[in-house]
């Protein structure tokens, strides 16, 4: 048993989990989605002074994302907020610029309120980190694309308060698996990274990423499977949050 000071944790799929099925299906292209666009029409169509293409303005959107997903598969480790991304969409879509500034950051905040509205922790997560808690000093840190949103999101989980520190990629101007981001809260707790465990559900993000800081990782592995071969391989292996306190004596 490792004798760590600290245990720093992922936010999605590790303390919360978001319900897509909690947005809005739209048809766009003969294809169904979920999307919190058509929750923006109505400002869309006042802005725009007539309403808008449904269709051309989806197009912009999944344009913007693809380009965003792109640049995250090439390596760039800087994080695209959620504002940014709509300044670009709204722009894309062809909205004068006067208005361009004002509408990105309605629709930022339509998009987060229903991103926060279906997003919650189960109760054994949460029991998990009040056990954790007794025993060890606790950080957060999350690939999110709204800090604002994102502290919300651990506010709701009434555990805020637990945590030393709340670092969100957003706010950070970085991204997991960039090792800086995880020695920044390292820094900031004052620890070595030696003496604290990140805990995340990714191989890539999470694992790798903290390995690469020089950290031990705990990896949540949900659906069982095997770490694939040249992987950094996590000290620890669970199937949920709940199971982190007895493995670490809490």
């Amino acid at each position: 048993m490792h004798d760590y000071k600290a245990v720093v944790l992922d936010l999605f799929d590790t303390i919360v989990t978001w319900n897509p099925e909690g947005l809005p299906l739209v048809k766009w292209r003969d294809r169904e989605i979920r999307n919190t666009v058509p929750l923006m029409y109505e400002v869309l169509d006042a802005a725009f002074g007539s309403p808008i293409d449904r269709d051309a303005f989806l197009d912009a959107h999944a344009e913007v994302y693809r380009e965003i997903w792109n640049q995250r598969s090439n390596d760039d480790p800087r994080e695209t907020t959620c504002l940014e991304r709509m300044t670009r969409t709204v722009i894309r879509a062809g909205f004068d610029k006067e208005v361009v500034s004002e509408l990105a950051e309605t629709l930022r905040r339509i998009h987060m309120e229903r991103v926060r509205a279906v997003t919650s922790a189960p109760a054994h997560r949460v029991e998990a980190i009040r056990r954790l808690a007794t025993k060890y000093r606790l950080g957060l840190l999350s690939n999110f694309d709204d800090g604002e949103t994102g502290h919300l999101i651990v506010a709701d989980t009434g555990v805020h308060d637990l945590f030393e520190v709340i670092a969100i990629s957003a706010d950070a101007g970085i991204r997991k698996p960039h090792p800086q981001i995880f020695l920044d809260v390292l820094d900031a707790m004052n620890l070595k990274p030696s003496e604290a465990l990140y805990v995340g559900d990714t191989l890539l993000d999470d694992v790798a990423g903290s390995k690469r800081a020089g950290m031990h990782s705990a990896w949540i592995n949900k659906r069982g499977e095997p770490v694939p071969e040249g992987h950094p391989v996590p000290d620890i292996i669970i199937g949920d949050l709940a199971e982190l306190p007895a493995q670490l004596g809490c």
